[in-house]
């Protein structure tokens, strides 16, 4: 087994290297004058199982190309099996068509990853699970919720959490995490007027008094997460935290998290995050690392992936 770090998330990379305890294969990714991408494995391939961690998040085109870049540079070294672990799947918020003459982007990014050379796929929390169905190869989504929902059971008073999903899609989500914690479950109603933005239209569920914990896989602008906090604190919630797989936090996010009413943001480490993310006081960052390096070992050994989750 080899592992293959590119440049998009390296502090993840080594932390699942430690945890499987195997160095990372040396490797160099560079750009040209004008970006182009170079890729040059300095350690013999020939019939290894190789990993390749790498996380499509901002810049996404030029993380993405990376791995693709990547990928045919181990086929044409006679890797045995290449498999790209892929964190966080840019472009999956993009899985169907929301009007006319509008991309299904996800399925692109899927075939390209197909046609580059790659043999299986391992994410982590697809925004949407029907993209497991956009691959002809073999793809793991994992779930990041053990992690946080441990997290949970350490940091908060069990007693009066409520687990508020910030929308309708999210339900199944939410309401599976409830019950790994048994306890209730609220719902926020709300609207997207355009993309990027959200109105909170209603709360179903009752809030008085409780502490809020909103469950999602992607946090972007913030926007939505600030809505939603407001809307519950005006219901009667004592206090709103969330708990995020996907820490994207583009543009104003960090001010609205730090300005708004949310008292706590925790989201995985499967996004490297600027230093604006880390030295803010209410973003707390969970190490998946683990998760994924004991899902890399079961690949290698041909062993049962979904048993991490029973």
């Amino acid at each position: 087994m080899k592992l293959l770090a590119g440049n998009s998330n390296r502090t993840l990379a080594q932390a699942i290297a430690n945890h499987l305890d195997a160095p990372l294969t040396k490797a160099q990714v560079k750009r040209f004058a004008d970006n182009e991408v170079f890729a040059v494995i300095e350690e013999n391939v020939r019939g290894e199982d190789v990993f390749i961690i790498q996380s499509t998040s901002f810049p996404a085109n030029d993380n993405l190309m990376e791995m693709l870049i990547m990928v045919d540079a181990l086929r044409r070294a006679s890797a045995r099996r290449v498999t790209c672990v892929m964190p966080y799947f840019g472009y999956a918020r993009q899985d169907r068509k929301t009007g006319g003459r509008t991309p299904i982007s996800a399925k692109l990014v899927a075939n390209i990853i197909e046609r580059s050379g790659a043999d299986r796929v391992l994410t982590m929390d697809l925004h949407a699970g029907q993209i497991q169905g956009f691959f002809d190869i073999p793809t793991d989504n994992l779930v990041a919720m053990p992690v946080l929902a441990q997290d949970i059971k350490e940091t908060k008073p069990r007693d009066s959490v409520i687990i508020v999903s910030p929308d309708v899609g999210g339900v199944v989500r939410a309401r599976t995490l409830a019950k790994r914690l048994d306890c209730d479950l609220a719902i926020v109603d709300k609207r997207r007027p355009e993309p990027g933005k959200s109105e909170v239209m209603n709360i179903i569920g009752d809030v008085s008094g409780r502490s809020c914990i909103l469950f999602d896989d992607i946090v972007d602008s913030g926007g939505t997460l600030v809505n939603a906090a407001e809307a519950l604190i005006a219901q009667g919630a004592t206090e709103v935290s969330a708990y995020i797989s996907h820490g994207v936090l583009s543009g104003p996010a960090v001010e609205r998290v730090t300005n708004g009413p949310l008292k706590e943001l925790v989201i995985t480490n499967s996004i490297e995050q600027p230093e604006a993310v880390l030295s803010c006081n209410k973003i707390r960052s969970v190490s998946v690392a683990p998760l994924i390096g004991e899902a890399i070992r079961r690949i290698a050994n041909e062993e049962s992936v979904s048993k991490l989750f029973d």
